[in-house]
C-alpha cells in the first residue's frame, strides 16, 4: 500500500491535500498516482490551465470523489502552479486517507 500520509495535513476544520495537477490530460482522474519525491497526490484534469478552468475542474473532481459540496473545497496555495495545496473542510486526515485507500489499491492492481 502506498503511504500517502505525507501529502495530508490536518487543518482547523479539515484536511490539506498536496496535489500535483496535470492539466490538459486526455482523461480526468483522481487520484492518478502518488509522487513520493514531491509527496503529492496526482490529479489529472481535462481542462487547460487557462482562466482558472483547470482549478475549477480540480475542485469539482475532488468534491465528487469525497462526496462534499464544492464550497467546502478551496485551493489555498498554488493556484497558478501544478503543485497545489487544497483544503477540504469538514473531513479529518483519517477520513481522507480511508476514502483514498481503495483508489490507491485499485491503481496498484492496474500496474
Amino acid at each position: 500500500m502506498t503511504d500517502i500520509t505525507p501529502a495530508l495535513a490536518g487543518s482547523d476544520g479539515g484536511t490539506i491535500l498536496v496535489l500535483e495537477v496535470s492539466a490538459g490530460s486526455k482523461t480526468a482522474s483522481f487520484p492518478s498516482g502518488y509522487n513520493e519525491w514531491r509527496r503529492a497526490i496526482g490529479c489529472s484534469v481535462r481542462a487547460r490551465a487557462i482562466g482558472g478552468k483547470a482549478n475549477r475542474e480540480v475542485v469539482t473532481n475532488l468534491a465528487a470523489f469525497f462526496n462534499v459540496p464544492t464550497n467546502r473545497i478551496r485551493i489555498i496555495a498554488g493556484a497558478a502552479s501544478p503543485m497545489k495545496r487544497v483544503l477540504i473542510e469538514g473531513l479529518l486526515p483519517g477520513d481522507v486517507e480511508r476514502t483514498l485507500a481503495p483508489a490507491f489499491l485499485n491503481i496498484r492492481m492496474q500496474k
